[in-house]
């Protein structure tokens, strides 16, 4: 299984941390560590996961949710 590590920054709104756990699940990724900062108006998401499926297909889905500003 390949392992990858992202920053997410998305508003912060009661359903964000849901709604991007949820993509994650559907995806077909794990998440094996997380770190949540909250920052003002944001939230600031250090997010591992792992998955033998293509680490885009995540990073595509989580970039279409109306909250998330960016995916480093």
């Amino acid at each position: 299984m390949n392992q990858y590590t992202f920053d997410l920054i998305a508003q912060h709104r009661p359903e964000v941390l849901e709604r991007v756990l949820r993509v994650i699940r559907l995806r077909g990724f794990t998440v094996t560590n997380m770190d949540m900062t909250l920052v003002e108006s944001q939230v600031q998401l250090k997010i591992t996961v792992k998955s033998d499926r293509t680490f885009d297909l995540l990073v595509n889905q989580l970039a279409k949710l109306p909250d998330v500003i960016e995916i480093n």
